[in-house]
């Protein structure tokens, strides 16, 4: 047989032939991929001095799932449906094959190679590999077999919670549970591989026996199938609204799991197939590509960003104690200034609390993060201590004529490659920038609130920014696990203004009398993950009062801020951050805030506006 393809690289260890998936950058199944490993496998199947298959992929990827780009303009179902069943075709041909294949799990294996290793005979997994099935997350199912083999190797609890939320688990967890036979260090995978491959030929190991169709022990009873199966359908349709993709896994299960996985498989792939052609898939994958493209940029392309590994976080407030948890958990030696000693003392401890779910999730030991934060943390008064950094954030007060002040310093104490990067939510970054000698190397670094967990960082070009320090950035942001949206320099800049004409629109309706309480459900009924108000208390009611206050200034008569947002800023109701906001989180859950509903109270009868009935559809 062969030994090379255009995707697959084939080697022989004496009756063991090594297959190893190559296909940049990530190990898609793209058509070619298939098209190679199919006529590989055959090969191999039909090859005399091959008694063995071991597969594994390259770089950090043994397969990371099927290349969905092709499934975004396909409208025919019945067309995905025959290419679905041919890849499943395919996988179950590896199952039933006349010959043991080990997976050697070499890094990602996620939704389609997932179910190709499962589908293997043996699996090895190299510590910290993720497995999952996260189909979900992008409007579909499994569609090669995954919602009836997993079950068959893990149980289908913990099946239908990798299933329906699309959450991918580490390498240790999946031998705990089953999924994987053995996990090593990286560089004893393809020998462990090996040698667990030879096992079969010398019966220490039986083909049939370990072949994942023929294993039933641990499928429940149907009493326990539909106990389990209704319990996780009440469950998702609380959190699930508007997604069908995991009723669709929960119906496959539902019906499937008997002795004919054959049947099964193939009504998997039907309902693959239906959720294929949806338009919440449609738009879930043009948000995944959009997302995966962000930062890639004609401007920057060939441009080398600087390395970052030093880095000065100005202020250690709410949002910089967040961004402090950020760089300390990518690994970035991080000096942070505040002005006095008492506020040190304060972001430290703030920064402590962030961390504190994964120490409670057990993710991180307390004495971990102990190491880490004197190990990487500096903490000062002095500015002085910010000359040897590679980038410099700032997040102090929202006030054009300190910040500026401040990087007038900084310029005189920095070195000239270092990028300056200023955390303001609206003021303009050319103005800001105009200050310096250099203004190519300042930018906009937005984050939001909490900065560890959103996942946008809004990057905004001044008019001078340099391409150096735009790479330099987008690159940054991927290092910390962002994504990284780049817009120009103008009012609010791009998150600002959409954010603004939420919030904004909202008080606007609720001066007209229109129930606040009704806003917020209105607006998670369509699709948003919470209400305005409670966007406004997770962003800072503060911080949306000077943004606004920036728009009214700098449009003109375009914009006005409306006087029941200045009635609610002055109660110092600032949000989660105080305690209090539009609710009060002082308790358990959080509540209506009894103060900002007096202000609106009163508001309305100074006004005399009567409560106003109006459809959700009309608050949309």
């Amino acid at each position: 047989m062969r030994t090379e393809y255009e995707t697959i690289k084939v080697e022989f260890r004496e009756g063991v032939l090594l297959m190893r998936i190559d296909n940049p950058p990530v190990n898609q199944m793209s058509p070619k991929m298939w098209e190679d490993f199919s006529t590989a496998m055959m090969e191999a199947f039909e090859e005399g001095t091959v008694e063995a298959i071991v597969l594994t992929g390259t770089g950090k990827n043994f397969i990371a799932g099927a290349d969905i780009t092709y499934l975004k303009g396909m409208k025919d179902r019945d067309k995905i449906y025959s290419n679905a069943l041919l890849a499943a075709q395919f996988l179950s041909g590896i199952e039933t094959g006349p010959k043991p294949v080990v997976a050697a799990i070499n890094g990602n294996a996620l939704g389609g190679g997932l179910e190709t290793a499962i589908v293997c005979h043996y699996r090895v997994a190299v510590k910290g590999a993720s497995l999952g099935q996260p189909e979900v997350q992008i409007g579909l199912i499994p569609g090669a077999g995954g919602t009836q083999r997993l079950p068959r190797l893990i149980g289908l609890p913990n099946a239908v919670e990798m299933i329906t939320t699309g959450k991918a688990i580490d390498a240790e967890t999946a031998f705990r549970r089953g999924l994987v036979d053995e996990v090593v260090e990286p560089g004893e995978l393809l020998d462990v591989a090996v040698k667990a491959a030879r096992r079969f030929l010398t019966g220490e190991l039986n083909k049939g026996l370990r072949t994942t169709r023929n294993i039933v022990l641990r499928l429940p009873s149907e009493a326990e199938k539909k106990a389990l199966l209704d319990f996780t359908k009440a469950m998702t349709a609380q959190k699930a609204k508007g997604y069908i993709a995991p009723f669709k896994a929960i119906e496959a299960m539902e019906k499937g799991l008997s002795f004919d996985i054959e049947r099964d498989i193939e009504r998997e792939v039907g309902l693959f197939a239906e959720c294929a052609v949806s338009d919440v898939a449609k738009n879930l994958i043009g948000i995944f590509l959009n997302t995966r493209a962000a930062g890639r940029l004609p401007r920057i392309e060939g441009v080398e960003p600087a390395p970052i590994k030093k880095v000065a976080m100005l202020g250690g407030g709410v949002m910089g104690s967040g961004i402090v948890h950020l760089l300390l958990r990518g690994g970035f030696e991080t000096v942070l200034w505040d002005i006095n000693d008492e506020a040190i003392e304060k972001a430290v401890g703030s920064i402590r609390k962030t961390f504190d779910y994964h120490i409670k999730k057990r993710k991180m030991k307390k004495q971990e993060l102990d190491e880490m934060m004197d190990r990487l943390l500096v903490t000062t008064t002095s500015l002085e201590d910010c000359s040897g950094v590679d980038l410099v954030i700032e997040a102090i007060i929202e006030d054009m004529k300190i910040k500026q002040d401040t990087w007038k310093k900084l310029e005189g104490i920095c070195r000239p490659e270092t990028v300056f990067g200023t955390n303001t939510s609206a003021l303009p970054i050319t103005e800001m920038a105009s200050v310096l000698k250099d203004p190519g190397r300042m930018i906009g670094l937005h984050f939001f609130n909490p900065a560890h967990r959103m996942q946008l960082l809004e990057i905004i070009c001044a008019k001078q920014t340099s391409d150096q320090t735009l790479a330099t950035s987008v690159d940054f942001a991927r290092k910390i696990k962002k994504i990284p949206i780049v817009v120009n320099d103008g009012p609010g800049f791009y998150v600002s203004r959409q954010l603004g004409g939420l919030m904004g629109g909202a008080v606007f309706l609720t001066a007209d009398g229109v129930d606040g309480a009704l806003i917020e459900e209105a607006m998670v009924d369509f699709g948003m993950p919470m209400g305005p108000a409670t966007l406004a208390d997770l962003t800072g009611i503060d911080i949306n009062y000077h943004v606004a206050k920036t728009f009214e200034k700098r449009l003109g008569p375009r914009y006005k801020v409306h006087p029941l947002t200045e009635l609610i800023y002055k109660t110092g109701c600032y949000g989660r951050k105080t305690g209090s906001g539009y609710f009060d989180y002082s308790g358990e859950k959080p509540v209506p805030n009894p103060k900002v509903q007096e202000v609106v109270k009163r508001y309305l009868e100074e006004q005399g506006v009567k409560p106003r009935e109006m459809s959700k559809q009309e608050i949309i």
